[in-house]
């Protein structure tokens, strides 16, 4: 089973002293596009007016910029450590025994703007890049990851994707059709049974459900599989739209 993971825009700063090596990175096909856009964000940040009008960055975020000119020499960490916010807070992953932190390694990706998908333990640097950006230079990010990032998942055949990114991440990379998979919305129930989707409780539940899959581990190779898992775990989840479970928070 691989998991996609959407990122946060709040980071964790500081880390190892080693610098981004793209050639570390899960999905080597993706090796061109990272290198294009990294070097583009690099140099949209000797422009600072320009950076913040591209980055839509307020007055109090000027220091981003500092942090995106530094991007290939600033330190690392693992990605999953380094995003903060409600979805990585519920995961906490700083918390988790080795175990549960290779199998993250193992069966979760991040889908993060400058770099793509990378590994839940792939060292990364701070930025600060949102999928909807265009960064001078370079076509809309839509138009440079969502063909490569398909055509990288298809090649690693995974059996099943569990897909709980944000639909602006889920265009930077649409799992192939040629993939198993199901997208997860969180929604909740409200009086006389109506179904809402939710916002900040949905970051929070799909945070707490890969922390339960990391701690558990379970062999899920389908849809019906995690539907069971989901079910013997204590989750409440139903069939959907059309490729999609419903994730009751």
């Amino acid at each position: 089973m691989l998991i996609l993971l959407p990122p946060s825009e709040t980071k964790r700063a500081g880390g190892a002293r080693t610098p981004l090596d793209l050639a570390r990175l899960a999905l080597p096909q993706l090796s061109s596009q990272r290198s294009a856009v990294a070097d583009a964000l690099v140099a949209l940040s000797a422009d600072p007016v320009v950076a913040a009008r591209v980055l839509k960055l307020s007055a109090a975020q000027q220091g981003e910029i500092a942090v995106n000119a530094a991007l290939l020499a600033s330190p690392t960490m693992p990605a999953i450590d380094r995003y903060t916010g409600v979805l990585f807070d519920a995961l906490d992953a700083a918390s988790l025994d080795q175990a549960a932190r290779r199998w993250l390694g193992r069966h979760v990706l991040i889908h993060s703007a400058p770099f793509g998908p990378v590994g839940a333990l792939d060292p990364i640097p701070a930025y600060r890049l949102g999928a909807s950006a265009s960064l001078p230079g370079l076509p809309p990010l839509k138009r440079v990851w969502a063909d490569a990032v398909t055509s990288a998942i298809a090649t690693g055949a995974p059996r099943f994707v569990l897909d709980l990114r944000s639909e602006a991440y889920v265009a930077l990379g649409p799992v192939p059709a040629s993939v198993a998979s199901v997208y997860v919305r969180v929604v909740a129930e409200g009086e006389g049974g109506a179904v809402r989707a939710l916002n900040h409780f949905n970051k929070h539940a799909k945070g707490a459900l890969v922390r339960l899959l990391a701690t558990h581990r379970p062999r899920l190779g389908s849809r019906g599989g995690f539907v069971s898992w989901a079910d013997a775990a204590g989750l409440r989840v139903r069939e959907g739209d059309a490729g999609e479970i419903e994730l009751f928070a």
